[in-house]
């Protein structure tokens, strides 16, 4: 292995992201402007080969440190892709400025995931050129068995990932959309975190064909409203398929989403949960320099609807759509 590294510390960012989507299982990411900044370098030589990590903001004193931490794992791997071993007698330097909630659904693990690879690949000259994104989606694949959430990390927009054989990582594709100006989000984020493994221990192993058939349409149905038509998201987020299995998790999560959809606001569980994530339009998007205002008041009173119906405990963001996934800075 060549030991060529890049000389000082390397940084990026990478976007909170919301699976699913309602009904778009397993394949759907958006990418949320609120971003983890993840930094490493790699020092002379140190007292021990162990990475060293310090972690501020979001899991500080409760994530592993270490060769354990997530981030960690994911610049090895990559540094490996890449043919380099920086472990001879080198120490390895991160430090995480974690915003992203943990155990909520909004794709903390896609984060620290993607933000590793991207570390590792930009620790190694031209790496980006030898490590490209699609390289660097099977890579997370083989750390996360799951592509919606890392591909919008990845990539940014919304996004849609597929697997074309379950049993082999490699096998991962996705593409990005860009989605419709007018579309707001906001999201309601309980104070109990939730584990992916816990929720997805609660569906079933198989479901109804009516509930497939359901799903497979409005799936369908959610590109063209996140894309082309947002008067569309209403009956294009609906779901038959996870949700209400996992109600028992995060019931006042579920009665938030009955409770805002009865009202006519397109909303859904972000991921495993127990997030709430609702979406909206303003109503006319004419041109850049005349959307800001429409834009402001249609997102503020998304949230205030968000913070009269959730509980007082809750956090209740306004968070743009992220063009962009991880990146540089």
């Amino acid at each position: 292995m060549t030991s060529s590294l890049v000389s000082g510390p390397v940084r990026i960012s990478v976007p909170a992201t919301s699976a699913n989507l309602g009904p778009a299982f397993d394949c759907a990411g958006l990418a949320l402007e609120l971003r983890d900044v993840l930094e490493a370098e790699v020092m002379g030589r140190g007292d021990t080969a162990a990475a060293q990590v310090s972690v501020e903001g979001e899991g500080a004193g409760r994530v592993p440190l270490a060769e354990r931490h997530l981030v960690v794992r994911a610049i090895r791997r990559a540094l490996d892709a890449l043919d380099v071993d920086p472990r001879d007698g080198a120490e390895l330097r991160v430090h995480c400025r974690n915003v992203i909630p943990h155990g909520r659904g909004m794709g903390s693990s896609a984060a620290a995931i993607i933000g590793g690879l991207a570390l590792g690949r930009a620790l190694v000259p031209e790496g980006e050129h030898r490590l490209p994104d699609a390289e660097l989606l099977r890579l997370a694949l083989e750390l996360e068995p799951h592509p919606d959430n890392v591909a919008a990390a990845l990539l940014g927009g919304c996004t849609l990932a597929w697997r074309e054989d379950e049993h082999d990582p490699r096998s991962v594709w996705a593409v990005r959309m860009s989605v419709h100006p007018s579309v707001r989000v906001a999201v309601a984020i309980p104070p109990a975190a939730l584990s992916t493994s816990s929720a997805r221990r609660q569906l079933p192993g198989s479901v109804p064909l009516a509930a497939a058939a359901f799903n497979s349409g409005r799936s369908a149905l959610l590109v063209a409203a996140l894309t082309s038509d947002p008067s569309l998201l209403m009956p294009a987020t609906a779901d038959r398929l996870h949700q209400e299995a996992r109600r028992a998790l995060y019931p006042e999560s579920m009665a938030l989403v009955d409770h805002l959809r009865d009202h006519g606001v397109p909303a859904v569980i972000s991921g495993a949960g127990p997030t709430v994530l609702a979406l909206s339009a303003s109503p006319d998007v004419p041109s850049v320099d005349e959307q800001s205002v429409d834009e402001r008041s249609a997102g503020q009173h998304l949230s205030a609807r968000l913070r009269a119906a959730c509980p007082g405990d809750w956090r209740v963001m306004d968070l743009e759509i992220s063009p962009a996934g991880v990146m540089r800075v």
